[in-house]
């Protein structure tokens, strides 16, 4: 797809690679090459696994950009919600093999998909918005909305608590926990699983559970395009 992010096409699926540094940051270059990895997907009729590299999916948005100015923040912020729109209501299964930390943008990637998959270990998943200074934005409010339970929504967004592998299951961020060897091989029957699955009764019936999900995040993306945000490292 481009120098950050690669798309490996198999029989019934196709692996999404997000490649960037360290903190595998979620820059713009990042987020146009995930979009055009489900774009050959949905070309190609593939069920997807999304995932990272050893020992972290993505630390979050690119700091570089988010602390250029409230402009520049609000630009990649939109386009992260607007992925995040696309993968809710994307027709194919999205799985996610979580590598180990999910921060910030990593984690509401998490919240994302159909399935996720992460690995057992002294790994951080969470949403550590409010910790460095950033009122959270409106879409994620709502993406949060949709996938944990109020408890959890609170702990997570207004306290910014980071959870370790094993408790994210409980919050609601991943789905499963496995040895990290096993991650990618258990991503793979997973999504041999999905392939079982009627295409077209997945793809409606997954619009029909996510309607007003769907409605609530795009009000809240327009929202916050007439905002601001920025971060008080």
């Amino acid at each position: 797809m481009n120098e950050f992010v690669t798309y490996q096409s198999e029989e019934n699926y196709a692996i999404i690679t997000i490649n960037n540094g360290k903190a595998n940051a979620i820059s713009h270059e990042v987020v146009a090459g995930i979009n055009a990895g489900l774009d050959k997907a949905k070309q190609e009729d593939k069920v997807v696994i999304l995932t990272g590299t050893q020992g972290i999916f993505s630390g979050g948005f690119d700091l570089k950009v988010m602390t250029k100015s409230p402009e520049a923040a609000l630009e990649l912020v939109t386009k992260g919600s607007q992925l995040s729109h696309r993968m809710l209501s994307f027709p194919k299964p999205i799985i996610l093999a979580c590598n180990g930390h999910a921060i910030a943008k990593g984690a509401f990637l998490l919240l994302s998909v159909d399935y996720r998959i992460g690995v057992e270990g002294d790994f951080r998943i969470g949403l550590n918005e409010v910790m460095i200074g950033m009122t959270m934005h409106n879409a994620g409010i709502a993406i949060a909305k949709a996938r944990l339970s109020e408890v959890y929504l609170n702990r997570s967004v207004n306290n910014a608590e980071i959870f370790s592998s094993k408790d994210a299951v409980k919050a609601g961020f991943l789905d499963m926990i496995v040895p990290e060897n096993h991650l990618l091989p258990t991503a793979i029957k997973v999504a041999e699983m999905f392939t079982k699955l009627n295409k077209k009764a997945h793809a409606e019936t997954k619009l029909k559970v996510r309607k007003h999900h769907l409605e609530a995040l795009a009000n809240a993306i327009e929202l916050d395009a007439k905002g601001s945000i920025s971060i008080d490292l």
